[in-house]
């Protein structure tokens, strides 16, 4: 589980793999829970929430390099 504070010291470039990682592990929790495999329920709010904050901050890393630029 990372922290809003560790994610804003990664590049974009990091955060957009990290994103990648965890919209895979989304998608395997689905699959599980669909064949009744789901043995940990809160693994599907955690996910959630590590991919609202990770686009949360990749959000401000942009606004913050257009703002930058100007």
């Amino acid at each position: 589980m990372s922290t809003a504070k560790e994610l804003r010291a990664k590049s974009p470039a990091d955060l957009q793999k990290e994103l990648l990682d965890l919209r895979r592990e989304q998608f395997n929790l689905r699959m599980a829970r669909a064949t009744g495999q789901a043995a940990k329920p809160h693994e599907f709010t955690r996910v959630r929430r590590e991919i609202a904050r990770l686009k949360t901050v990749a959000a401000e890393q942009r606004r913050a390099a257009a703002n930058q630029s100007k």
